[in-house]
């Protein structure tokens, strides 16, 4: 009996259907070649076999061939959902150039110290009020409701001081970026 007269195969158990299924291996990666991306085919053809391995026929499968492939249209439909519903197009690779390792360097380690310098240079130049605020708000984490009512002003004037103190600081790191680029393409140029 040869594999491709489908109409006169018949399986009794799901054993025998695994048997033809692995003969009909071919047929299936051609079949998933040209409805899922290319690093999934032998996935879904393991998760055709399987299934039918596991699957005990109530009757006698008379046409091996057109269950073998309703068995994979309905692994690809899964597929599918799953997919879905865990929003597998929205992931990517986890990978060094998304990811970089996040090494500790003395160099890292002391750029992170000048930018805190930095900031806290810009901080000390805020009025007294403005920068009580902003360290209640930020440093100290108390909502804007328990500030107000701790120094006796408006939620509306913690708003005002927090929005004043982040637009100075974001200045004064922006002014200090930019002195920092300039120096960095002076240091780049070559002597004429």
């Amino acid at each position: 009996m040869a594999l491709g007269d489908s109409a006169s195969i018949a399986a009794e158990s799901g054993e025998a259907l695994a048997d033809i299924g692995a003969g009909f291996i071919p047929a299936l990666r051609a079949f998933f070649s040209r409805r899922a991306p290319a690093n999934d085919v032998e996935d879904l053809v393991q998760e055709v076999l399987l299934r039918i391995q596991k699957r005990q026929p109530v009757h006698v499968v008379r046409n091996a061939e057109g269950y073998l492939f309703e068995v994979a249209a309905n692994v690809l439909i899964d597929r599918s959902r799953r997919d879905r519903s865990r929003r597998r197009g929205d992931h990517c690779e986890f990978t060094e150039f998304h990811h970089p390792i996040d090494e500790m360097s003395p160099e890292r380690v002391l750029l992170g110290r000048e930018e805190m310098a930095r900031a806290l240079a810009a901080l000390q130049e805020l009025p007294e009020r403005t920068r009580r605020v902003f360290v209640l708000v930020r440093f100290e984490e108390m909502s804007y409701k328990l500030v107000a009512r701790r120094l006796g002003v408006s939620v509306s004037a913690v708003e005002k001081h927090v929005m004043k103190a982040l637009r100075h600081l974001s200045a004064r790191l922006r002014e200090q970026d930019e002195v920092d680029h300039a120096a960095g393409h002076r240091d780049t140029r070559r002597p004429r």
